[in-house]
């Protein structure tokens, strides 16, 4: 069945070329049709809002051969697979008669491997032409470079109890039914392209990448990239835009991504956007300032923000929803942004720093210095909490995801190990640490429905202290220590944070930090006995 589908969906598909009713108006047009449905702001740019506020995640399905997996196979997958041939008659009839919009990109910028995107809007509702401007804002112009062809047909009005997401990354097509959510354009892209990636011998990674230029305690001048691993809302995108207060003679940062890069063997990375998809929640001129500072330029487009009919904008006001998007551009972050989107490889930089942020509440170090072992472990636990940017109805509970990448078609440990291989193989070049961007001491006890009360607040790592880790490791000045219980090097100082804040006696007895940790390295080992195919010492380093 599942090729015969292939089959169809790739003829609709290009069918959609010579169609009467696909059209392809101009970046200036779709700009202009698009901003007709905004919101101004006080910035001079526009807001927009969506009927579906977040991914689809649960609704999201794979299709296609033997190295496609379908995903965690719930009822309502197993459902829209049940479906699929009588799915894809009626899309492909409507198809025949929505009024669609087409727009061409091209992701990245490089010689070898920038994907083709091209994305058909159906404008039944005309307000939809935004996703069109949106998706022009994220990826470059189209050229004419090395790179496979991407598809997505987004029908925002498709019945909303039918509402699903259907990959065929086999032959890079997505089917988006049921939302206007932008983050499932630029997701999909990014999602088939990180799958084609592998194919290559690459690794797509769920990933910020900067450089950092930081005088060692020497005085010596240093030139090291950052690859910055994170879940939605744990502050990948905050630490891939900030300057870590590097600000001594010649010192600095450039920002070459924020979201997904395409990792090579030699440790170089190729960027894929132009445009950052930002979470606005809390986004502080004092905090974030190039964040902040590109949002407020005229080409940022704001996504479910609260503006007022005078176009003020209140980025803390979550009454539309918790998940508050902006899409900003690269060169909207001034000096910072002044190189290119890609990362070079190893031995043109004095080393390569992967750090793991996780969001955890107890008592996960604020910091860890990896070995290749435990940083391929942290890269297949990908902890954190989830977000409102996938879940809303379950945003802070904890969640792992392999690579804190929920994108990743096929087997998951395949991934690990290939992490695990790139790393090792670059001993010399590459350090690994794992952030934590919650804080420590919370305690929690569970109702009878299974409900959370938090009987003690935890202590948060606030962002100017994260900043501070980060310059000290690219400046060489942390003094770090053996964990006693983690058995992983953690920081005995930081200049600029008072590390007793984050001292588990302060919060527990040494019985229930004992009883804490425990319990986490317990679900850890359950958690990657599923993976069968892992390297067994990424398995040691995990039940250490």
């Amino acid at each position: 069945m599942e090729e015969r589908c292939l089959q169809q969906v790739a003829k609709a598909v290009d069918d959609l070329q010579e169609r009467s009713n696909v059209s392809r108006p101009s970046p200036e047009q779709i700009r202009s049709q698009a901003e007709s449905f905004g919101t101004p702001t006080k910035f001079g740019n526009y807001n927009f809002t969506s009927t579906i506020k977040n991914r689809s995640a649960a609704l999201t399905v794979y299709i296609g051969g033997p190295n496609v997996a379908h995903g965690k196979l719930t009822q309502r997958r197993r459902d829209i697979l049940e479906n699929l041939p009588d799915t894809l008659r009626l899309v492909h009839e409507y198809m025949r008669k929505a009024p669609l919009v087409r727009v061409d990109a091209t992701m990245g910028q490089n010689s070898s491997f920038t994907p083709h995107c091209t994305l058909y809007v159906s404008t039944y509702r005309k307000e939809n032409v935004r996703l069109s401007h949106m998706v022009g804002q994220t990826l470059f112009p189209k050229v004419d470079t090395p790179g496979p062809q991407f598809n997505i047909v987004f029908i925002p009005e498709w019945q909303e109890k039918d509402r699903q997401i259907l990959v065929f990354p086999e032959i890079g097509v997505t089917y988006v039914l049921g939302s206007d959510y932008y983050g499932e354009a630029k997701k999909g892209f990014l999602r088939m392209a990180m799958w084609h990636a592998k194919q290559q011998g690459m690794l797509g990674l769920h990933a910020g990448a900067k450089i950092l230029r930081a005088r060692d305690r020497d005085g010596k001048l240093r030139h090291l990239g950052m690859v910055i691993f994170g879940l939605t809302a744990t502050g990948k995108t905050t630490h891939a835009c900030h300057n870590h207060g590097l600000s001594l003679d010649g010192e600095g940062v450039d920002i070459v991504q924020d979201d997904v890069v395409f990792w090579c063997r030699d440790g170089s990375a190729l960027g894929t956007e132009k445009g950052f998809y930002i979470k606005t929640e809390g986004l502080d001129p004092n905090i974030q300032p190039l964040l902040h500072d590109a949002a407020t330029k005229k080409d940022a487009i704001f996504e479910n923000v609260m503006v007022d009919y005078l176009g003020n904008v209140f980025f803390d006001d979550e009454t539309l929803t918790g998940n508050g998007r902006g899409v900003i551009q690269r060169s909207d972050l001034g000096e910072a942004a002044r190189g290119g989107v890609n990362l070079p490889s190893v031995d043109e930089l004095d080393g390569l720093i992967m750090a793991f942020i996780v969001r955890r509440n107890t008592v996960v170090p604020i910091a860890s210095k990896l070995t290749p072992e435990q940083a391929a472990a942290a890269f297949m636990l990908g902890e954190s909490i989830e977000s409102s940017g996938s879940d809303p109805r379950r945003a802070g509970e904890s969640v792992r995801e392999v690579g804190t990448n929920p994108f990743i078609i096929g087997d998951e440990a395949q991934e690990g190990n290939i992490f695990y291989e790139f790393v090792k193989s670059h001993p010399e070049k590459i350090q690994c640490y794992m952030l934590n961007t919650g804080g420590v001491g919370e305690i929690v006890q569970r109702n009878l429905d299974g409900s959370k009360i938090v009987k003690q607040k935890v202590t948060r790592v606030q962002i100017p202290e994260m900043a501070s880790i980060i310059r000290g490791v690219a400046r060489d000045t942390i003094e770090w220590e053996e964990h006693p219980q983690w058995e992983v090097q953690v920081p005995k100082s930081v200049d600029g944070v008072d590390m007793s804040r984050f001292d588990l006696s302060r919060y527990y007895s040494a019985e229930q930090a004992e009883g804490l940790i425990a319990d986490l390295r317990l679900e850890r080992t359950e958690y990657i006995e599923r993976f069968q195919a892992l390297d067994p010492r990424i398995r040691r380093a995990i039940e250490l």
